[in-house]
């Protein structure tokens, strides 16, 4: 399909309706992020979500697109499930909630100097990473398993793994009702079972991070952030098990398509009614596969307060914990209707914006914080959700690759890398060289534009910037 681009806005371009597209396009970047939006195809698959049953509004992009399964990284799309709107795998991915918690120590980054290197130590002697490596907590059977698969969070919080209100500030409160684990295979839960509680390997990671910058010291104080105070970015998702839900339910939809009657320009796109047996039943798998996810993470976070308990002597509470592959029902207004819809979120992040019901009171007023972590070397963004946001209150999740990781082994020895960061006082704890190489910053856009971007087409506003002191690599 050839595509082309109406600049409607600095920060905002539409693909007109061709072909099949039943809805346009909509990109939001700039004139600079484009042409790396446009290599990997990415915006023919903007324009290929736009042919799914039951889409509505528009297929969208966020300013850190790029090419993916089915969906591009970065694309958000919902369809009307009261007129045949369908599901897609693809609009979600494999690694089922991913997403990124934050969390704030009760230290400032002049205080932590003489204890970094101790506490990357900690951190990467102790932290589970790497392709199908184990976690930190071995469930015993499929029996436990499903009891992590029901209640997320706040199983692993009932189990001594962190406090009662690290719920109250996770998406969800850590756990998605519509949890149906007899959805989830066999192959997935063995895949699981020993992965609780671990970084996983690819762009994952657990970062120490510095606030480097306040631009809205109302909602920085809100989320109890302030300038030089230490963080830590946890950036993981729900490991073998969701990766395995994933491809079985794509099989299964692959499947069932010419019973339903759905053409498509693209078998990634493999989707289903929202409302047929195939798409409840992955609804229920993936929310299972996403409360895996958030227990993942909050096992981290307690690895987290374990290491600066150890060696800081200082507590650690969580900012915040929000998934960027997700597909949710949700109620919009759409064509002046309020409308039940399933919103698909890959590589995008929920953004709600101050006063919403869903947030938490504490929280409220300033809005959702939507948490954008950069590469290894560069800045990590904590901006907050706005009002108007007609992208399904939507923004983006990271910088957003440009280089295939072969090209990035091609360009970068992972041993200069870690030179090259240890030198500017960024302590690195890399799980394998080659990884390490994969993930080399120029191998992803200037997040610093990429926020601005977001600002920009009024999807999200900046609230603190921060700057890498130590990461530990997947």
């Amino acid at each position: 399909m050839d595509i082309s681009l109406v600049e409607e806005t600095p920060f905002r371009f539409r693909i007109e309706p061709r072909g099949p597209m039943r809805v346009p396009g909509v990109v939001f970047a700039t004139s600079e992020l484009l042409p790396q939006a446009a290599s990997g195809e990415a915006l023919e698959q903007v324009a290929n979500v736009a042919t799914l049953p039951g889409v509505v509004r528009a297929s969208y992009a966020m300013p850190d697109v790029h090419w993916g399964y089915g969906f591009p990284i970065g694309g958000v799309a919902a369809t009307d499930i009261d007129t045949g709107g369908v599901v897609s795998p693809g609009g979600v991915g494999f690694d089922i909630s991913c997403g990124v918690r934050l969390l704030a120590a009760d230290i400032d980054r002049d205080g932590l100097e003489p204890h970094l290197r101790a506490l990357m130590d900690v951190l990467g002697d102790t932290i589970p990473r790497g392709m199908g490596r184990g976690g930190l907590w071995r469930l015993s059977g499929r029996a436990e398993m499903e009891k992590l698969l029901v209640g997320g969070a706040g199983y692993a919080v009932e189990h001594g793994h962190g406090v009662p209100r690290d719920l109250t500030f996770c998406e969800d409160e850590g756990a998605l009702e519509e949890a149906d684990p007899s959805q989830v295979g066999a192959r997935a839960v063995e895949r699981g079972l020993q992965q609780v509680g671990s970084l996983g390997s690819g762009n994952h990671f657990l970062e120490v991070q510095a606030v480097d910058r306040v631009y809205d010291e109302k909602a920085a104080s809100a989320f109890g952030l302030r300038p030089g105070g230490v963080c830590v970015m946890i950036h993981c998702g729900s490991r073998g098990l969701g990766h395995q839900v994933c491809t079985d339910h794509v099989r299964t939809m692959d499947r069932s398509l010419g019973r339903y009657g759905i053409s498509l320009p693209d078998r990634q796109l493999a989707c289903a009614p929202v409302d047929s047996p195939e798409g409840r039943a992955y609804l229920g798998a993936m929310a299972a596969a996403a409360n895996y996810a958030r227990a993942n993470r909050q096992l981290l976070t307690e690895a987290v307060r374990r290491a600066f308990a150890t060696t800081a002597g200082v507590g650690v509470d969580l900012v915040y914990d929000v998934s960027h592959n997700m597909a949710k029902i949700e109620t919009h207004r759409v064509d002046g209707a309020s409308r039940r819809l399933c919103v698909h979120r890959k590589g995008a992040t929920l953004a709600l914006p101050p006063g919403d019901p869903d947030l938490p009171e504490e929280i409220s007023e300033a809005g959702q914080p939507v948490l954008v972590p950069g590469t290894m070397g560069t800045a990590s963004y904590v901006l907050v959700g706005e009002k108007g946001n007609d992208a399904f209150h939507s923004a983006c999740h990271g910088a957003g690759r440009v280089w295939s990781r072969h090209q990035a082994l091609r360009e970068v020895r992972g041993e200069a890398l870690r030179d090259a960061l240890e030198s500017r006082g960024i302590a690195v704890r890399p799980s394998s060289w080659r990884g390490l190489a994969e993930e080399t910053p120029e191998a992803y856009k200037d997040v610093d534009a990429v926020a601005a971007a977001t600002e920009g087409a009024g999807l999200a506003h900046v609230v603190v910037r921060l700057v890498p002191l130590g990461v530990v690599k997947g």
